[in-house]
């Protein structure tokens, strides 16, 4: 049996909407690549319709992981989220005391997991994600980082995202 993959609900939506431009967009930008690499002639030294059918391979080699964990995602319900605790769903904002740093994080399966969105989104298997879970507000912990161990204090917890972000 497949290990359920745990998404919130904004983290089901992206999911969803990559696996669509995947198979629409993606599919045809790559379609439309091998026709014109095609068009060049000999197939057998034409590095543009060998990258082309890679590209195709790879896109969907990546349809079929998304619909495997469609198939399994659990849905975090924001009831299940604790404001008391650190847990999975969780906005959580985090002092670094070494470094005079705050920054909020919401506390995400690894699929979900990204640096580039705001509040960052970290996976509950990282170092920081996984040194925080469980804990509550005012803990100050020593986690251990790939770069060393680090103190982390914890100020706040919440659900839900704030209003503008």
């Amino acid at each position: 049996m497949a290990e359920a993959v745990r998404l919130t609900k904004a983290g089901l939506k992206e999911l969803e909407d990559k696996l669509e431009y995947l198979k629409t967009v993606r599919r045809r930008e790559i379609t439309e690549a091998i026709a014109v690499a095609r068009s060049f002639g000999d197939l057998s030294e034409n590095a543009e319709y060998d990258a082309a059918l890679d590209a195709q391979a790879h896109n969907e080699h990546e349809i079929s992981e998304i619909e495997q964990k469609l198939k399994n995602v659990v849905v975090i319900e924001d009831s299940e989220i604790s404001v008391n605790t650190v847990s999975l769903g969780s906005l959580v904002t985090l002092r670094f005391v070494d470094l005079g740093l705050e920054e909020e994080y919401q506390l995400v399966s690894e699929t979900e997991a990204s640096m580039d969105t705001k509040p960052k989104r970290i996976s509950h298997d990282s170092a920081i994600g996984g040194g925080v879970l469980g804990h509550k507000v005012g803990e100050t912990l020593t986690i251990q980082a790939p770069g060393g161990a680090t103190k982390v204090k914890i100020l706040g917890i919440r659900r839900e995202l704030k209003e503008g972000k």
